[in-house]
């Protein structure tokens, strides 16, 4: 009997099954993350939004503000309830919004004129706010639109609660 000799063309064909069936069957490889929906887009918007009222709110107090507490640690309600809404990377909660300051907001560290805080300016960022909230409603799930409008009523009752001094 003749030893069988491999043809080169048989060589290459059997080497290249071989590296197709080794790539097919190694790690699969990750996926892209999918895009944020519009509504999550929204949350996390509202979550950076309400973190700066927060220090706008912070700043205050520290000033000798304690009456504003309350209105503060409801505000603090509102970022923890949306934040269940979101997660993950990339979230406020990391610190990564990448959505800028609506006007009204205190200014970014880092800025020529920093807005120095005061009631007054408190009171027209909660009014702004509230007076988006219904324009921010559509296209919304049912529970998410009912949770945005009871902030913006919240942030309403603020503009006629805040005191008028401190």
């Amino acid at each position: 009997m003749r030893p069988r000799h491999l043809s080169r063309r048989g060589l290459l064909a059997g080497g290249a099954a071989a590296l197709a069936a080794c790539s097919a069957s190694g790690p699969a490889q990750p996926s892209a993350p999918a895009p944020d929906s519009p509504e999550t887009v929204l949350v996390k918007q509202l979550i950076a939004e309400k973190e700066r009222t927060i220090a706008l709110y912070s700043a205050l107090i520290a000033g000798g503000g304690e009456r504003l507490v309350p209105f503060r640690d409801r505000h603090q309600a509102h970022v923890d309830e949306l934040r269940k809404h979101v997660a993950g990377p990339g979230t406020p909660a990391t610190g990564a919004t990448g959505s800028p300051a609506p006007s009204g907001s205190p200014a970014p560290s880092g800025s020529a004129e920093p807005d120095k805080p005061s009631l007054s300016r408190l009171r027209e960022l909660e009014r702004k706010a509230a007076a988006l909230r219904p324009k921010q409603l559509a296209g919304l799930s049912p529970g998410m639109a009912q949770l945005i409008a009871s902030i913006g009523a919240c942030e309403a009752a603020h503009v006629v609660a805040l005191p008028k001094s401190l």
